[in-house]
């Protein structure tokens, strides 16, 4: 049976976001030619703080209202111009909906309609088409591929522009090596997360949080951080380095002054009481030391990301050891990312739908890595909603990791809660890797 799922109404409208920031969200409506039933999708759009300028466009208004970042613009593009190219459109057929999308838009970076509308009409249609077709999400975008729930990387202390605190790294994240399922991951990270409150409480330390949900202390240095994150897991009785390894988010590019032609800490410069800089080699050095001491498996932005050379150097030093994940690097584009893979500058990609404006070529960034052996992390960004749709992302492209912030605020929690729903749905057999 050929059913054909018809666009019978596109709209968006202004929301806010986990920041208090508007972004957008969008609906679209199908109708299932065979049953001649209505299904609607609702998407909205993260933001992200720490963004690499590289990404495609996010269109913000810059009026007074909302402080400039009102995305009534955004709203008016998917309302008026994707409605009018999307209309009697089939659903079902993503590649050509996004294609449809991109021709209307007519630019690289998204910088007519703006990413966060393209964004939204995709994501949204995606949703509208499973529905129809009575399929959960990650079904209907992966098929019979789905056999993975993601390893969780939880975000449990933050820094650089995601708190307002000394710590210059911007995330600091454990991820549960040994559980053999989702559940079972998930409880050790909630654990974890829990007895490094009470170490900050015990030690004097800020519990107030970032904007992804992960403790935000005043602390000296990088090492200090591992040093705490290493007591929590070890107060919950696992073992560092073999029931938990440690993740870094550096964000380096957020670091880097060009003038200098360094990487400047602010928040060590602070707390030590002199100015510290570091150099390129420097910065490898320190990341190598670091791995040494701690049990690391990941770094993300270690750093700049124009800094091919450096990255090359750092592949070669740390590639065999660390997981080397680009981000601003890469920004989810495939010619940023086969230029990665052919310098040798990196052996993994973040995927963030919103740095690139449409799913399809969000999944096409997954292919191209996973085909030159890269690994693939699905993330958040720190502006988030209560929409959960990187969960089945993660399980539809069997990615093997996802970045969505501590298990303290719901639009973190939210993406959590839909992964154990879809855990139980696949069955115990269905693995973590």
């Amino acid at each position: 049976m050929n059913v054909k799922l018809p666009i019978r109404e596109v709209r968006a409208r202004e929301i806010l976001d986990s920041r208090g920031n508007p972004t957008l969200e969008a609906e679209v409506v199908v109708e299932n030619s065979v049953t001649h039933e209505l299904a609607c999708g609702r998407a909205s759009v993260p933001s992200g703080a720490s963004t690499g300028q590289f990404e495609a466009v996010e269109l913000r208004d810059g009026e007074v209202r909302y402080f400039g970042l009102g995305v009534r613009r955004a709203v008016e593009n998917v309302n008026a111009k994707l409605r009018d190219a999307l209309l009697s459109q089939d659903a079902s057929c993503q590649r050509k909906i996004d294609e449809r999308i991109l021709d209307c838009d007519g630019t690289q970076n998204k910088e007519n309609l703006g990413a966060n509308a393209c964004l939204g009409a995709s994501m949204a249609t995606a949703r509208a088409a499973a529905e129809a077709l009575h399929l959960p999400l990650y079904q209907y975008l992966g098929g019979i591929h789905t056999v993975c729930l993601p390893v969780p990387m939880m975000n449990i202390l933050n820094g650089g522009k995601h708190a307002d605190n000394t710590v210059d790294l911007q995330e600091f994240m454990i991820a549960p090596a040994q559980a053999e399922s989702f559940a079972e991951g998930l409880r050790v990270c909630a654990e974890i997360y829990h007895n490094l409150k009470g170490l900050c409480r015990e030690k004097g330390l800020s519990t107030g949080v970032g904007d992804e949900g992960g403790f935000a202390p005043d602390l000296p240095d990088a090492r200090s951080v591992l040093s705490l994150i290493v007591e929590a897991v070890e107060k919950s009785g696992y073992t560092p380095g073999h029931d938990v390894k440690i993740a870094i988010d550096a964000a380096a590019s957020e670091l880097y002054d060009k003038k200098a032609g360094c990487y400047y800490f602010p928040g060590e410069s602070k707390m030590k009481g002199q100015q510290v800089f570091r150099n390129t080699e420097d910065m490898i050095a320190y990341y190598e030391k670091l791995a040494g001491e701690f049990p690391l498996f990941s770094l993300e932005d270690g750093l700049d990301e124009e800094d091919w050379d450096g990255w090359q150097q750092l592949t070669a030093r740390l590639g065999k050891k660390l997981q080397l994940v680009g981000d601003d690097l890469f920004v989810t584009n495939v010619k940023r990312l086969a230029a990665g893979i052919e310098k040798g500058a990196g052996n993994a990609i973040l995927v963030k739908v919103n740095q690139i404006g449409t799913l399809s070529e969000a999944f096409a960034a997954v292919r191209l890595a996973k085909e030159n052996g890269f690994r693939t992390v699905i993330s958040h960004r720190s502006g988030e909603t209560e929409d959960a749709i990187i969960a089945d992302i993660a399980v539809a492209v069997n990615a093997g990791q996802i970045k969505t912030g501590a298990p303290c605020r719901m639009d973190r929690v939210a993406k959590y809660n839909r992964l154990l729903r879809i855990e139980e749905e696949l069955g115990p057999f269905r693995r973590i890797r």
